[in-house]
């Protein structure tokens, strides 16, 4: 109310220029909100610009990705078994005096495991296994040491997508 008497105690020259001034300050506050939303607009704009790009780009590699799918696997390679089964066997931290390897043919190993927690073994091979070497025949024993283990297992190449 007291805003009100502030007001019609002014003069009408008073009051012309402060409406005057409410105008030009609602003015100035419109043309920099348009101002603001232009710019985010262009900015929006390049955004989009950049995102179909990525997005043709992904697209391009979803359709390699698939191409490759399609094609056949390659014959796996002389050794390549072993050396999948030496390298998740150092991974593991199987030592040497805890591990066996044998080649029984090319694509056939045969691994003697003396003393292992059972879920370091159960790990090695779920890993082996994510790169197509599957257990063919396998022989666990409990030790008298709590979740320890020997095992004999024959890991063959998968011949499975």
């Amino acid at each position: 109310m007291s805003g009100l008497v502030a007001w019609r105690s002014r003069t009408p020259r008073e009051r012309a220029i402060a409406a005057g001034i409410a105008v030009l300050f609602g003015v100035a506050l419109y043309l920099a909100l348009v101002y603001a939303l232009d710019r985010s607009r262009a900015q929006l704009r390049a955004d989009v610009a950049t995102l179909r790009v990525q997005s043709a780009k992904l697209d391009r590699q979803a359709a390699e990705i698939e191409r490759l799918r399609a094609l056949p696997k390659p014959p796996p390679r002389q050794g390549e078994l072993r050396a999948l089964i030496d390298a998740e066997a150092r991974a593991a931290g199987f030592t040497p005096a805890q591990i066996r390897v044998e080649a029984r043919g090319a694509d056939e190993i045969q691994v003697v495991l003396t003393s292992v927690p059972f879920a370091v073994w159960l790990g090695s091979v779920a890993r082996l296994e994510a790169q197509q070497a599957r257990v063919e025949t396998c022989r666990i024993e409990p030790l008298s040491t709590p979740g320890m283990v020997s095992v004999t297992a024959t890991f063959v190449r998968s011949t499975s997508r």
